[in-house]
Parts: structure tokens; C-alpha cells; sequence
């Protein structure tokens, strides 16, 4: 019966993993479809890609961090994992039907959370791990907002020497590929290690692996084959409020927001920072789109994001702490 629950648990994660890159596809590819490079098809299977081979370029650091780093593994058990799952998947579930781009990542990092202390109590949130993750969720989309504003200033520049405007949307068109491909990339490489750090910690738990394992080969495989093929399935209300509503972008715009934000993850992913590609991406449009003037910005919309990015934890946590409660009842 507890094999039974324990891969029960393992399938849910992936289950995680699938609405994560259902949800999350909108970062992946808003930029490229909003600005008409791929059609949302061509842009999704290319995403869907990157994600994938994400773990062979950019190793598995941010998937230790979420297995040992954000409550005491010593509580880890199917019930805490389970809870904490259940909180992650409404928030995403809820904020993709209202079509806001809030965090997969501090999602699960809430329900975990909010199950582990349902469990037993606050100290067994690991202030450390819970600071880092703190300091970037205002970070991350700070460091996008910068980068993609000073990018987005220099090919500006750099664009002004030539007189063909025709010319810089081809080429910039064809320089999407690659930046769409890097992001991509670097959200394979940091979202999908959240499930992989949770199976990871699971199978510690459950005495399947010591305590100083590291990812299987299988777990790492499956985590990515799960978000690849939500990826492709997509979230088109998100897609929506990230490449048309917060800002309208030209090629050389979605260029520069997907690059900067590209560069921002390969950096907290190498460090093993679990941050939010949502965050982060959208920080970079935003970055891009005040450029040009800070009224091409839709600040009330910004806001709205901001307000789910705020209640994320909280909110996952809640939900998880309740499901805890329900399954300590039960068992």
C-alpha cells in the first residue's frame, strides 16, 4: 500500500510538472508569438525542445535546493509532498484561468511550505533556503527589468545607423529563434528541477535513496519529458496579457526581453536559485517596453500581475496546509 501511494505521488508530480509548463509556456513564448516570428504551434514546439534538453546544458543545481532547501528533510514523508502539490497545482490552475502569469515556482514553494508547517509547525522552514528565494522574487524581475531596458537601449542605438527598417525586423526576426531557444533553456533548466527536487525528496524520504543521492537519471528525464508536453500544450490566456497586454512588442523588443531574461536564469540556475521565469520575463517586457516611453506600459495590468505574484505563497500554502489537515484526518 505505501509503494502504491509513493509512486501514486511521484505520477502527481509529474502531473505538477505538465500544468507547470501548461502554465509557464506563456513565458517561454509570449515574445515570439506576440511579435509574429512562429505561429503558437511552431512557437510551443520549440519551446517544448529547449525545455527538454535543458537539464543536459544547464545540470540539476536548482532541484537539490527545492529537495533539501525549503523545509527540514527530516519531515519529508507522501503526506507533506502530496499537500504541498495539491496547494502548487490549484494556484497554477486558478491564476492560469484567470489568465495571470503568476510563479509555478513560489506556488510550490508555498505548499510545500504550507504543508510542512500543517505537519509539524514553523520551525521547520529552513530560513536560509527561504531567504534566497525571498530576495529574488523581488530580484528576479528587478534584473530582468534592467537588462532588458539597457538591451533594448543599445540595439536601439546600434539599429540607428541603419536606414532600413525592413531590414532590422528580418533580422531581428531570425535572432528571436535563438533568444526564444535560450529562454526556453534556461525555464527547462530551473522549472522543471522544482518536480525533480520533489521526487528527489520523496524517494530520500521513503529510505529509496540516502540522503546524499543525487537525481536519477529517470527522475530527471521524466520531469522534463512532463513540462516539455505542457509546454506544448500551452496556456493562450497568458500568452495574451504577457506579449500584448503589458506592452506591444517589435521584433528587436521581443529579442532583447527574451535574451535578458535568458541570461538572468542561466545565472540563478548555475547557482541553484529557484526563481520565477515569470517574474523574470515579465520584469524584461516591462523593461523593454518603458523605453520607449513609460505610458507604453499598461500599469493597471502590471499591477493585477504584481497582485498575484504577492499572493502566490500565501495562497498555495493555505490551500496545502488545508489538504494536509484532510489527509492527516484520513490516515
Amino acid at each position: 500500500m505505501a509503494e502504491m501511494l509513493l509512486w501514486s505521488v511521484v505520477g502527481l508530480a509529474l502531473i505538477f510538472d505538465f500544468v507547470n509548463g501548461f502554465h509557464d509556456a506563456a513565458n517561454s513564448i509570449a515574445t515570439v508569438v506576440a511579435t509574429r516570428v512562429l505561429t503558437p504551434l511552431q512557437a510551443v514546439m520549440w519551446a517544448a525542445f529547449w525545455n527538454f534538453i535543458a537539464f543536459a546544458v544547464l545540470g540539476t543545481e536548482v532541484a537539490k535546493t527545492i529537495a533539501k532547501g525549503v523545509v527540514n528533510p527530516d519531515i519529508i514523508s507522501i503526506g507533506v509532498i502530496f499537500a504541498g502539490l495539491i496547494g502548487a497545482i490549484f494556484w497554477n490552475v486558478l491564476t492560469a484561468w484567470l489568465g495571470l502569469p503568476s510563479s509555478s515556482s513560489h506556488a510550490l514553494i508555498g505548499g510545500m511550505i504550507g504543508a510542512g508547517v500543517a505537519k509539524a509547525g514553523g520551525h521547520v522552514v529552513l530560513l536560509d533556503g527561504l531567504k534566497k528565494t525571498g530576495v529574488f522574487i523581488v530580484y528576479s524581475p528587478l534584473v530582468g527589468m534592467a537588462l532588458g531596458l539597457t538591451m533594448i537601449i543599445l540595439l536601439m542605438w546600434l539599429v540607428s545607423f541603419v536606414k532600413r527598417v525592413e531590414m532590422t525586423n528580418k533580422v531581428f526576426r531570425k535572432l528571436q529563434l535563438l533568444s526564444a531557444a535560450a529562454f526556453s533553456l534556461g525555464h527547462g533548466a530551473n522549472d522543471a528541477q522544482k518536480t525533480m527536487g520533489l521526487i528527489l525528496a520523496l524517494l530520500i524520504g521513503a529510505g529509496k535513496l540516502g540522503d546524499d543521492a543525487d537525481v536519477p537519471l529517470w527522475v530527471v528525464l521524466s520531469a522534463h519529458t512532463a513540462i516539455g508536453l505542457g509546454t506544448m500544450f500551452g496556456g493562450w490566456k497568458i500568452v495574451k496579457t504577457m506579449g500584448n497586454k503589458l506592452t506591444r512588442l517589435q521584433p528587436m523588443g521581443g529579442f532583447a526581453a527574451e535574451t535578458a531574461a535568458a541570461v538572468t536564469l542561466f545565472f540563478t540556475s548555475a547557482k541553484g536559485i529557484p526563481v520565477s521565469t515569470t517574474h523574470t520575463v515579465t520584469g524584461a517586457i516591462v523593461g523593454v517596453g518603458s523605453a520607449r516611453r513609460l505610458s507604453a506600459v499598461r500599469w493597471g495590468v502590471a499591477r493585477r500581475v504584481v497582485w498575484a505574484w504577492v499572493l502566490t505563497i500565501p495562497g498555495s500554502a493555505i490551500v496545502a496546509a488545508g489538504t494536509y489537515g484532510i489527509v492527516a484526518v484520513l490516515s
